[in-house]
């Protein structure tokens, strides 16, 4: 656990304005309820990825006659995330794998779906369905250059997967490579610690990010993309919302300082702002309504909000965060401060 968080998260389950919310907006789905039906694994081992190294994941496997009954839930959701639903077209994939995060708040499961006639695969995941994550998805969908698919059903949160390079492994292997395109990097992850800190997404820590490498006609194109939610405005000390105060994002930080002078900086940190008003301005309607919902929920213990509280009003020098009663309040302010 990092030194800037020192407990696991507080689950909050979905309350029902929010699930108003996502039911209005298409996010809720009558998708098999599932998740319990997954914790009843009968082995476990750890999972390898490719190269041969163990990772933190747990590849689970199923008496016959539970998988029996999971196949088909497990196809059916995947029709729903990615097909609409059309069941006509599932009858050659198959669940070629289950893995289960037991490491993660929302202990999630992985699941590998192949279709049989050409090979390929895709993943989605099943998770506890938490009030933070829902709300931090709903904001990287509307304030971010991303689009998030993700769909609720009572305590099951499914996602899709989001493709990337894990952080952490793009450190270590890319970060020094001779070829690697280095003030587009640092440009692209002071762009995306800016995001992160305006809509208050914490624990961006190099495992919870993904780096999207897309050739283009000259160069390569970066992106950095969160993949852990959990921490959607619940920690009251600011340096979690500021990705470069974690130990493990160092390299990071230095090849921004190495590559970017402070005036680049402010720049780059500018031009996402501007960007991010912009989609603040397109989507003021659902924006309106997921903050409305943020603010009437209970997302975090109160001792973190009055903590946040202050140090948002010591950052700024501003009294303009005293009035907030809720991480939601507390969220809503900081993009209207920030962005209006």
């Amino acid at each position: 656990m990092s030194p800037l968080i020192q407990k696991r998260k507080q689950h909050y389950p979905v309350s029902s304005f929010l699930l108003q919310y996502l039911q209005h907006f298409g996010r809720r789905s009558e998708i098999p309820l599932i998740y319990d039906d997954l914790l009843r694994f009968s082995e476990a081992i750890p999972y390898e990825d490719p190269s041969g190294e163990e990772t933190l994941w747990l590849t689970v496997s199923f008496q016959p006659e539970v998988m029996e009954d999971l196949r088909p839930k497990l196809t059916k959701i995947y029709a729903v995330l990615k097909i609409g639903g059309d069941l006509s077209l599932v009858e050659h994939l198959n669940v070629e794998r289950i893995d289960f995060g037991e490491f993660g708040n929302s202990r999630p499961f992985r699941v590998r779906i192949t279709n049989q006639f050409n090979g390929n695969s895709d993943y989605y995941y099943v998770k506890i369905a938490d009030a933070n994550r829902i709300y931090g998805l709903e904001l990287e969908h509307i304030l971010s250059p991303n689009r998030i698919n993700y769909l609720v059903n009572g305590n099951t949160l499914i996602e899709e997967h989001i493709a990337g390079v894990p952080g952490n492994v793009f450190i270590k292997d890319y970060l020094e490579e001779e070829e690697l395109n280095k003030v587009r990097v640092a440009k692209e992850f002071v762009k995306f610690g800016e995001r992160c800190f305006l809509r208050l997404l914490g624990d961006m820590r190099s495992v919870n990010y993904v780096v999207d490498i897309t050739p283009d006609f000259e160069e390569v194109q970066y992106r950095v993309r969160p993949i852990d939610f959990d921490q959607q405005c619940y920690e009251g000390a600011l340096g979690v919302y500021r990705a470069h105060h974690f130990p493990d994002n160092k390299p990071v930080d230095e090849l921004v300082r190495q590559h970017l002078n402070p005036t680049t900086i402010l720049q780059y940190r500018s031009e996402e702002r501007s960007q991010m008003a912009r989609r603040f301005r397109a989507s003021r309607v659902r924006l309106k309504g997921v903050l409305k919902t943020m603010r009437k929920d209970t997302i975090a213990p109160l001792e973190k909000l009055v903590e946040l509280r202050a140090a948002l009003g010591e950052r700024y020098g501003t009294q303009a965060f005293e009035a907030c009663e809720t991480m939601g309040d507390l969220t809503a302010r900081h993009l209207q401060f920030m962005l209006e």
